[in-house]
């Protein structure tokens, strides 16, 4: 008699999901654990307002700047840069777990590795929308104007989010230590953040940065968000933060055969 073997039956949407918030609230309880991390995460981005809208406030007078008021100028920038930041260092949690070997033992389960990613993605989301609740606050409380199109500037922001994690936790797969990706996420973070219109605006920068800001990733979010401020929508910025999402998210699920292929 042939012995008839019955296929697993594939991952049904729903265990996708409960799988996916498993880990993003194992990655916010991690996160409860350590206070002083809390205030330093929440307290950051206040900070950088407040520093760089005052150090930077007369910068609007040179010629061709072309904005009114600097807060106003500024508040979305600090919007990306908080995004940046607060995603660029996801895959500590990774580094973490693969160092204590329950990233080994997670992945002899069923569970995919695109609920591993999107638990850690909807992590880092939540606590980026703390934080851009404080900058918002700080400045309204400042005399920033804060119309509806903060709403879509919060979009692009979380699309930065996404892809940023994506991309953190494939480097994290890759290097496996803290040392490296403490020293690949300066090396991308930094350059992207300064070359691009966080602080400054493209009329004023030197040629050659003006020409990569406009292929710097960072700078499509900071333009994408604040043309929505302002109450207009950049969709060609948008459209390219989604598909470099999607891109980012694919290769961290890709970065995970690599992981699997070195044990």
């Amino acid at each position: 008699m042939s012995t008839i073997t019955a296929r697993p039956e594939p991952m049904v949407r729903g265990q996708f999901v409960r799988h996916a918030g498993y880990f993003m609230t194992r990655g916010l309880r991690a996160l409860l654990r350590q206070p002083m991390f809390v205030v330093i995460t929440l307290i950051q981005p206040m900070i950088w307002l407040l520093l760089f809208g005052q150090l930077f406030r007369r910068i609007v007078e040179l010629p061709g700047f072309g904005a009114g008021d600097y807060l106003d100028f500024l508040l979305p920038g600090v919007l990306i840069m908080t995004a940046l930041f607060s995603s660029g260092w996801s895959g500590a949690a990774f580094v973490d777990d693969m160092e204590r070997g329950i990233m080994d033992r997670v992945l002899t389960t069923p569970v995919r590795r695109g609920a591993l990613i999107t638990g850690s993605i909807l992590h880092n989301a939540i606590v980026y929308v703390v934080q851009a609740c404080i900058v918002l606050v700080t400045a309204w409380l400042m005399g920033a104007t804060i119309g509806p199109g903060v709403l879509l500037a919060l979009v692009a922001a979380i699309l930065m989010v996404a892809g940023f994690a994506s991309l953190s936790n494939a480097i994290a797969l890759l290097a496996r230590t803290t040392e490296a990706l403490i020293g690949a996420t300066q090396l991308l973070v930094l350059p992207l953040m300064f070359l691009s219109s966080t602080m400054m605006a493209e009329q004023v920068m030197p040629g050659w940065i003006a020409t990569v800001a406009a292929y710097n990733p960072v700078n499509w979010a900071v333009v994408a968000a604040r043309e929505a401020m302002a109450g207009t929508v950049d969709w060609l910025h948008l459209g390219l933060l989604a598909a470099l999402t999607l891109l980012l998210g694919f290769a961290s699920t890709r970065a995970f055969r690599a992981y699997n292929r070195s044990l």
